[in-house]
């Protein structure tokens, strides 16, 4: 009865944390969204010891009178708590390491007059108070060692109220990113859920929001932005592109791979996205699998080169045990 209160008390935390103001709230916060995966992995080998146990039973490969014996029973609870902590661990670690996830492909060029395009693509940066400054400083400088062609951000930028001072310590950083042809981004849900759709972050970081609207760069390719899924007056894919000629290659950024079949369908050669964080935990990565065509990665379908990103960090508790925390970066050549 005494571990039944202990696991109640535990587990209320997180709601409590977010009934709370102050500093007490914010300890709160950090306390309860280490504990959310440490108890979700609890579970699992929890569950994984009683599947054993229950092998057990039948073949009767340990004897039972040391199963039921206290030290036995200590020993494999010490070992669950042990391991729960090592993978919540190593999920801070990965979370914390930003890697590059490096593709090439090959699109017809059309009437382009360029014949390589270098594209550094993220998404959901989640940025708010709490985001360490020095993680920002860490993105920005790998940024500028892969000087991109094109810099591309996937939405959901900004995750609370960007009136901070560490919001304008980000909005500084991200402003001085550089590439040939420009800084441009979508809105995901959470900027929306922000104000940032009426907000200023974008504008003082040097991202330029396309909202259901297409930019041509010369003669050398257009890029396109779609408004995210959950707003209601998003054109679809079809009315979206009635207006863009067929001359020159076309790239799309939307925040959600929610119409992948459909957008393969039409005369886009790419298209970036984000928002599915790949599950973030094992086992939530087989959910969306379930749940998009194409939840993390890269995949061609029919003439369209798609490519989804698990984020630069995440929404939540900030330990990923599944996936990366990445920049895509593309090699396009015609």
């Amino acid at each position: 009865m005494k571990y039944v209160l202990v696991f109640c008390v535990v587990f209320s935390l997180y709601p409590l944390s977010r009934m709370v103001d102050g500093t007490s709230g914010e300890l709160l916060v950090v306390i309860s969204n280490y504990l959310l995966p440490f108890f979700l992995y609890l579970f699992i080998f929890i569950l994984l010891t009683d599947l054993l146990l229950l092998i057990n039973l039948i073949f009767k490969i340990v004897p039972h009178n040391k199963i039921n014996g206290r030290s036995f029973r200590g020993r494999i609870f010490i070992l669950i708590i042990c391991l729960s902590a090592a993978v919540v661990i190593a999920g801070i670690i990965n979370f914390n390491t930003i890697r590059i996830s490096e593709y090439r492909i090959e699109i017809p060029g059309k009437s382009s007059e360029i014949y390589n395009l270098k594209i550094a693509f993220v998404s959901d940066f989640h940025l708010e108070e709490r985001t360490p400054a020095s993680f920002v400083e860490r993105f920005v400088k790998e940024i500028e060692t892969i000087k991109p062609d094109l810099m591309l951000f996937g939405g959901d930028i900004v995750e609370g109220d960007s009136g901070g001072e560490k919001m304008r310590i980000f909005e500084s950083l991200i402003s001085s990113i550089k590439s040939k042809y420009g800084v441009y981004g979508v809105l995901g849900n959470h900027d929306h859920y922000a104000g940032q759709d009426k907000g200023s972050f974008f504008r003082n970081a040097g991202i330029h929001i396309l909202n259901d609207t297409v930019l041509k760069f010369g003669n050398s390719f257009m890029l396109a932005g779609r408004q995210d899924s959950h707003v209601r007056t998003r054109k679809n894919i079809d009315e979206f592109l009635s207006s863009i000629p067929d001359s020159l290659p076309l790239i799309i950024l939307d925040h959600r791979p929610t119409e992948i079949k459909e957008v393969s369908r039409t005369r886009a050669d790419i298209q970036l996205s984000g928002h599915t964080h790949n599950g973030q935990l094992f086992p939530i990565n087989l959910i969306t699998k379930k749940v998009y065509e194409l939840s993390y990665g890269y995949r061609k379908i029919g003439n369209t080169h798609f490519f989804v990103s698990s984020g630069i960090r995440l929404w939540g508790p900030p330990v990923r045990t599944i996936g990366k925390s990445e920049i895509i970066v593309i090699y396009v050549t015609a």
